[in-house]
């Protein structure tokens, strides 16, 4: 359960931070529809990064700070400071939890893996999507950090 959560999480929030830095804070705004902004939606999926982890880790949810920085840093080390040892019996751990006003009680492995990283990638998928839109020159290697193309290649 570790090894699903806490390095994919770390992973993923660092690309925010190096898509934000790619998009400026004016492109933060972008949103698609009604949706929140690409700000919130990233917000939202470092919020969501540790609301998974923590009960997984048998830890409480802590409070984040607002400010995105801020916010992106402090979930990165609260991820970096859990082990794959918090972990042990999390599968069958049961995890009671919201989903907007449904209240869910999932075993942890249900928890992580049909209500967790579906959500997680639901808000980073937003969010690129958003800063897309807004025309922000953003490829599959920003999301991920593993493509590479050619600076001329055009999806």
């Amino acid at each position: 359960m570790y090894q699903a959560s806490v390095p994919v999480f770390r992973h993923y929030l660092s690309r925010v931070s190096d898509i934000v830095a790619v998009a400026g804070p004016d492109a933060l705004d972008a949103r698609i529809a009604d949706a929140f902004p690409a700000r919130q939606q990233f917000a939202t999926a470092a919020g969501f990064a540790l609301r998974i982890a923590c009960p997984l880790a048998g830890r409480e949810v802590p409070d984040l700070p607002q400010g995105l920085g801020p916010r992106l840093a402090v979930a990165r080390a609260l991820l970096g400071s859990m082990t794959p040892a918090d972990f042990e019996g999390a599968e069958t751990r049961v995890i009671r939890h919201r989903a907007g006003l449904a209240d869910l009680e999932q075993s942890g492995s249900k928890f992580l893996y049909l209500f967790g990283l579906p959500n997680f990638f639901f808000h980073l998928t937003m969010r690129y999507a958003a800063l897309r839109a807004a025309g922000v020159p953003l490829g599959k290697a920003d999301f991920d950090g593993f493509h590479a193309y050619p600076a001329d290649f055009r999806f």
